[in-house]
């Protein structure tokens, strides 16, 4: 089974279209595009578990330069 998530990104001004194309470069992550309002880029990740998704968001999405916060949104099928 896949795990997928929204990740949902704030950068410092003017670094949304770097951090959206540097991130849309990480492996498990399927989409990344900068986007307007409160936040400056929405990406969609798929990992194998939950603790891959997690590693992938902690150790490498946040760890991309220009990115102040993010918010993670698991995809739920009811």
């Amino acid at each position: 089974m896949v795990v997928q998530a929204y990740i949902l990104v704030q950068t410092t001004v003017g670094k949304a279209a770097e951090v959206a194309q540097a991130i849309g470069a990480l492996h498990g992550v399927t989409l990344a595009e900068d986007v307007t309002g409160p936040y400056d880029v929405i990406v969609r990740a798929e990992a194998s578990s939950v603790d891959e998704l997690g590693a992938l968001v902690v150790a490498q999405v946040q760890n991309v330069p220009g990115i102040t916060r993010t918010v993670t949104c698991p995809v739920v099928h009811i």
